[in-house]
């Protein structure tokens, strides 16, 4: 049987779940696909037209390069196609987004037939995706005197490719959809569960919100054909939770415009909304796709006659509704005014929402044509030895006389590309930055890989330092949807040139350490800019972004990334830790004592958390980063003692080579750079010549907070409150609670010890806790399952060398089996304790769950509805979060225990510590 025939059957398989044929990327099929176009008398050549012009996939996709050159054979007239035109084959050739395409444009531009070449270098006046082959193709050819190369130029120096596209409309209407009361999780919009399909943009399509939900929007759009449906978290913010251009791309596709009528299920131009604005690495995706993100504040604070918000008897500020956005408002978003009107009611000023550079965003179509779009306006005014003119919005540089840096704002400036000499830059400043780091991870990195694709990049950017592809969020279950996706998945990026958990030839261990860990241990200067496709990039060395797919696409096909300097609010502790508490309770306390100082506003929201950590090393240090993205925060930076540093690049270091020892390392020698660059900075910082990072003591900050480690007395546990009247409180990470709330008799179903908050220490924990328990009553007796999965390869070594691993698996009902992983997820447990492999496990909620209805408590990061636990008839899952020790005894009682009960299990269980710095951390 043919592949033509193979994909006939998918298609007939896929009409069963109401799916269009998936789109062609292979070469192999699109090359059958053309000898039927080709054979006039093929009963499948109509069918095969269309698949051919609708439906492959752009790019450097193998199919691109298959299409590209059948155009060109079409445009030269070696094969005459009744239904494909030489124009149209120019105008297909146009959609194609690079690579290929590009090749195949300069070729029919800089050849000799002049007619042929004209129309070329029309169409490539339209294209930024040039790599650095195609334009030394085009330098070559101007410095050879080829009139067309220069014609070309001459216009990519003028930006002609942005200034000549249609400008963006004064007015757009909008209707609005209330998706949801409360902040608004990237798992409402790509939940966990479906990772597998987001690759598959139509099917992903379908776990969007709800059928309910799905059936509403397509009904506002009947209804209103001449107005977008804006997706609104009523009370909340949208986009909370993880870095996901899925739930961007599943909005643009239900909501949104398709971006070209070749490319089926690629959607730009969504509108999203919450009263509380959008979550920040959200935004970045709305700008990835053109759209925009609006900041509603349709609800306030009622304030007093003193100017005070008045509160409830829950002390919990009374918001007043200032206009209202109900599902099926028609409003105006006004470009020109900046202002978003209910007809001719001004409502809000939105001028965050349309700045100049979210403009060019909308305008292009997407934040990469502006990226790819300002190198070749000034690559080709470099050749031409031009000035280039100020076509793009010009980069908003603050400076402030007489003001001092704050660590973000330092780390910016010394990475800063492209800016004014010798110019210093506070916060809200533009920024392309220099990214040294990149981190993919395997539920989202088939998206990458297309992003990748899509914008023609077939190699890593040399400036980058070390990038890693993970596969920790597949680590539970080895499945046939792993079997399918996970070896494609790393084989691309390997010869892209990431160091991969999985080596595409067999030769090391299949590793499935979790990203943030591995991205935290080679991340070996604490001035570095590291990007990573999951919210919870946020490492204890350098100021670390969450970003989307694409986003980290971009960082590895150029090494940069552009954003404003953000602005951030300093963090320092004063007091000391009570013996019988963990430095997870610190991190949770840091949470409840902001809200409380600032009245119930969350002054981490959006911005940069620098946390003066001091004497904590990087390993544990990452539990405050690891949660800050709970906090909303943009990103966080820890502020670091100069042994302090060192200790933790050592550490780094010797991680790094335990990766090379496995076979990891790549024939560019990455990791042994990394080692290398280690080495440096332990001797810079050894030496005086430069100091561990530390902020400027006149450095100005959005708001300072200070944390009282004095008055934090009990374990907190961050409550999901699923049954708040109030659904707008429900599921967020805000209500934090002490031990004694629960009255020592809230039923516990099931435990779960592990995700990126947990290290090494952690593990020893659980170990010494469970002998404590054996002492003390004689053996161990679960009452609730208890589920332990190590973040990292390397810590169950250490483990297995200090002795703990042994006492883990005596106390266990199950260990996992690297040699037989586990080929289904599972949906039931038993009162025992399960040592599962290394991985995100629970937290991540796409493969193993708990079962519906259960209350989990969990060392992880994740409370929201559906992730860890789905709701059931008889009751709404929930998932508490807590330290390592409270997760323990809860699964061990089946129940949360009380202050004394916790008190007597931690008896000379070395916890993780913290002791504020009695150093001034700033320079």
């Amino acid at each position: 049987m043919s592949i033509y025939n193979d994909y006939i059957q998918e298609i007939e398989e896929r009409k069963g779940q109401g799916l269009h044929p998936k789109p062609i990327d292979g070469a192999e099929l699109l090359s059958e696909i053309i000898e039927q176009i080709k054979d006039l008398n093929n009963p499948y050549r109509k069918d095969s037209i269309q698949f051919f012009v609708y439906n492959t996939l752009p790019g450097t996709t193998p199919a691109a390069g298959v299409k590209a050159k059948f155009l060109k054979e079409i445009i030269l007239g070696q094969f005459f196609v009744e239904e494909i035109t030489p124009a149209f084959a120019f105008e297909l050739l146009s959609h194609m987004k690079g690579g290929p395409s590009i090749e195949v444009l300069l070729d029919l531009a800089l050849s000799e037939d002049a007619a042929i070449a004209k129309e070329a270098a029309k169409v490539l006046k339209t294209q930024v995706f040039l790599y650095d082959a195609d334009t030394d193709r085009l330098k070559s050819a101007y410095e050879s005197g080829n009139a067309i190369a220069k014609e070309i130029l001459e216009s990519y120096a003028k930006a002609e490719f942005f200034t000549e596209l249609p400008e963006v409309p004064e007015e757009i209407n909008v209707v609005t959809y209330i998706a949801a009361e409360g902040d608004i999780s990237t798992d409402l919009l790509s939940p966990g569960n479906q990772a597998h399909s987001r690759s598959d943009r139509e099917l992903h399509g379908k776990c969007m919100m709800s059928l309910h939900a799905q059936v509403e929007i397509k009904a506002l759009q009947a209804k209103h054909p001449n107005a977008s449906v804006m997706l609104i978290a009523e009370k909340g913010t949208m986009g909370v939770g993880s870095s996901r251009m899925s739930g961007v791309n599943n909005v643009a596709l239900w909501t949104g415009k398709q971006a070209s009528p070749y490319v089926p299920f690629v959607n730009i131009a969504p509108i999203v909304a919450g009263t509380n604005g959008i979550s920040p690495i959200f935004l970045t995706t709305v700008d990835v796709t053109g759209g925009i993100g609006i900041d509603l504040k349709n609800w306030v604070k009622k304030i007093d006659a003193n100017g005070r918000p008045v509160l409830n008897e829950k002390g919990e500020p009374i918001l007043e509704q200032v206009y209202s956005v109900a599902t099926g408002t028609v409003l105006t978003i006004n470009t020109k005014t900046k202002k978003l009107y209910n007809g001719d009611q001004e409502l809000i000023d939105i001028s965050k929402s349309l700045t100049p550079q979210k403009m060019e965003f909308i305008k292009a179509g997407g934040s990469y044509a502006i990226v790819f779009g300002k190198k070749i306006q000034t690559f080709a005014a470099r050749i031409l030895e031009v000035e280039a003119p100020q076509v793009f919005a010009a980069s908003k540089e603050i400076t402030v006389e007489g003001q001092g840096l704050t660590a973000v704002e330092k780390i910016f400036n010394k990475n800063a590309v492209g800016v004014t000499a010798g110019k210093i830059l506070h916060a809200g400043s533009d920024v392309r930055v220099q990214v040294n780091i990149v981190g993919s991870q395997d539920t989202t990195g088939l998206m990458t890989a297309q992003e990748l694709e899509s914008m023609a990049a077939t190699v890593i950017s040399p400036i980058v330092d070390g990038a890693y592809q993970s596969g920790c969020h597949t680590a539970s279950v080895w499945d046939k949807k792993a079997q399918a996706n996970i070896p494609k998945l790393m084989k691309f990026m390997n010869d892209f040139g990431l160091i991969t958990a999985r080596d595409p030839k067999g030769e090391y261990h299949a590793m499935t350490d979790v990203i943030h860990k591995v991205l935290n241990d080679i991340t070996v200067d604490e001035w570095a800019i590291i990007i990573g496709g999951d919210s919870h990039t946020r490492m204890s060395k350098g100021v670390a972004f969450g970003a989307d797919s694409g986003t980290v696409a971009l960082a590895l096909a150029t090494g940069e990334a552009s954003m404003p300097i953000p602005e951030s609010v300093k963090v320092t502790f004063r007091g000391e830790m009570k013996d019988y508490m963990d430095f997870r309770d610190v991190v949770h306390a840091t949470q409840a004592q902001m809200l409380k100082q600032f009245g119930g506003e969350n002054v981490f929201q959006g911005r940069v958390i620098e946390v003066h950590i001091g004497t904590l090393p990087a390993d544990q240090a990452f539990t405050f980063t690891d949660w800050t993205a709970e906090m909303k925060a943009k990103a966080s930076i820890c502020i670091s003692e100069d042994d302090t540093l060192i200790e933790s690049l050592e550490i780094a270091k010797r991680r790094i080579q335990i990766m090379i020892d496995k076979g990891m390392d790549n024939n560019n020698a990455v990791l042994q750079g990394l080692i290398n660059k280690a080495n440096k900075r332990i001797e810079e910082v050894k030496s005086s010549e430069i100091p561990a990072l530390k902020p400027d003591a006149d450095a100005k900050y959005y708001a300072e907070v200070v944390i009282d480690l004095d008055i934090i007395d009990e374990p907190m546990i961050a409550d999901p409150d699923v049954n708040n009247e109030d659904v707008s409180k429900r599921y967020t990470h805000d209500t934090i609670r002490d031990l004694t709330y629960y009255g020592g008799d809230k039923k516990v179903d099931l435990g779960f010890v592990g995700s990126c908050m947990v290290h090494k220490g952690d593990l020893k924990i659980v170990s010494k806790m469970l002998r404590n328990i054996e002492e003390q009553q004689g053996e161990v007796k679960f009452n609730a399952p208890l589920v332990v999965a190590a973040p990292t390869y390397n810590i169950i070594d250490e483990l297995k060398e200090e002795g703990d691993w042994e006492l883990l698996e005596k106390y266990s009902g199950f260990e996992f089996n690297d040699a037989a992983p586990k080929g289904a997820a599972r949906t039931e447990y038993q009162n025992m304790m399960y040592l599962e492999r290394p991985g995100c496990n629970l937290c991540m909620g796409n493969q193993e769950k708990a079962e519906k209805g259960d209350t989990v408590m969990a060392t992880s990061t994740r409370l929201f509805q559906g992730r860890v636990v789905e709701d059931s008839e008889r009751k709404k899952g929930e998932s508490l979060l807590a330290s390592t020790p409270v997760v323990v005894l809860s699964a061990i009682l089946g129940r949360i225990p009380t202050i004394e009960e916790y008190k007597a299990a931690v008896v000379d269980i070395d916890l993780t510590k913290f002791t504020p710095s009695n150093k001034q951390l700033v320079h």
